[in-house]
């Protein structure tokens, strides 16, 4: 019986340890199942914190007056600029953000969570949606003035940008249309021509080169549409820009401006001077209107002056305004006639006449009739 005992007071110490070992294993396997889980997780959350797209675009993004964070999260998943609400209400929440500033911000849908929110927490919005409207035919000391009375940019600071070396070199690297043909020691601003008309919304505290590319980009948006043709064209992209500036200054009816054109390319193509009045002013840095040229600023030579001497045949050196689309078809797609003389009226009618003579009868005629145009 004594030795019964002792095998049974052997036993109890194993049970007791294969129990042990299997609590263990039952632990470990719960606590490698949670560290599963919380490595999945953390990628899940880091998933639904990350940018919607990789792909950079930008887009306006509004907040009403009045409106909540949670409503301002719902908007910002349904136009996808986040990629989970849920997301961004826990976010929110562990953050403290409690309230937005109405405005119309500028997201970018590549910006993760915590930078969109960054962003509308921020100063980065447009006070009551401020706007510019660049009009056709205006150069760069015109734009700069606008920008000016708008944003917080100075003139002085915007056409400082204009004439940075580096920063038109990174601009040739990144728009196709922008060759080093700006770069020619005789022309004002590089970029003079290329700054696309349009009405912009921009923020007041914008910089001078968010405005520059912003209407680069909208430039390019135009000119891609017409690249097969300006492609299999005889003239550079710069001379065809060149080319649209001065359609657009000289023909006030889009009617007029494929005639004008052709009429251009005429002259061109006969050697004459081109003998645009519009270019004369541009050289001479006077906008039309300000005041009549000097005798000397009509007959000095100037690379932009199409009416002084050593330009027969040839084009200025660059564009002389910005230009709308319809001046732009216009180049690429002229009238053909034999007109090589152009005068408008003061209604902005544009008379075409063929020889020197003809030229001269009609504005001769015009001002009699008190109906010539004066600057």
């Amino acid at each position: 019986m004594a030795k019964e005992e002792v095998l049974d007071f052997e036993e109890k110490p194993k049970k007791k340890k294969r129990r042990l070992k299997k609590w263990v294993r039952i632990l470990l396997r719960v606590i490698l199942v949670l560290f599963i889980l919380l490595i999945v997780g953390i990628i899940a959350l880091s998933f639904l914190f990350s940018a919607p797209q990789s792909k950079s675009e930008v887009i306006e993004f509004t907040i009403e007056e009045g409106q909540t964070v949670y409503q301002v999260g719902d908007k910002l998943k349904q136009e996808g600029i986040i990629r989970s609400e849920f997301a961004y209400k826990v976010y929110v929440k562990l953050n403290n953000v409690n309230s937005y500033k109405a405005g119309v911000y500028k997201l970018d849908k590549s910006y993760p969570l915590k930078d969109i929110v960054s962003l509308l927490t921020g100063d980065y919005y447009k006070e009551e949606g401020t706007s510019i409207t660049f009009k056709e035919g205006k150069n760069i000391r015109q734009i700069a003035n606008e920008v000016s009375k708008h944003t917080n940019v100075s003139e002085g600071d915007f056409l400082s940008v204009m004439e940075d070396d580096n920063y038109i070199n990174e601009l040739i690297n990144k728009y196709w249309f922008l060759t080093d043909d700006i770069k020619n020691d005789d022309i004002y601003y590089p970029l003079e021509g290329y700054l696309f008309p349009e009405t912009y919304n921009f923020n007041k505290n914008v910089t001078a080169k968010e405005i520059i590319e912003t209407m680069l980009d909208q430039e390019d948006e135009v000119l891609s549409k017409y690249k097969s043709k300006i492609d299999s064209s005889s003239y550079s992209v710069h001379e065809i820009v060149t080319l649209a500036s001065l359609v657009e200054q000289e023909g006030i009816y889009d009617d007029d401006r494929k005639m004008i054109a052709g009429v251009f390319y005429n002259r061109l193509n006969a050697g004459m001077s081109l003998g645009s009045d519009v270019t004369t002013y541009y050289a001479a840095r006077v906008d039309l209107g300000e005041r009549d040229l000097t005798s000397s600023e009509i007959n000095t030579y100037n690379p932009y002056n199409t009416r002084g001497p050593g330009m027969n045949g040839k084009l200025p050196v660059g564009p002389i305004s910005n230009f709308s689309e319809t001046s732009l078809s216009a180049v690429l797609s002229p009238t053909d006639s034999d007109y090589y003389y152009f005068v408008a009226d003061k209604s902005g009618k544009t008379h075409f006449t063929r020889t020197y003579e003809e030229h001269q009868k009609l504005v001769n005629e015009l001002k009699e009739a008190g109906n010539w145009i004066e600057w």
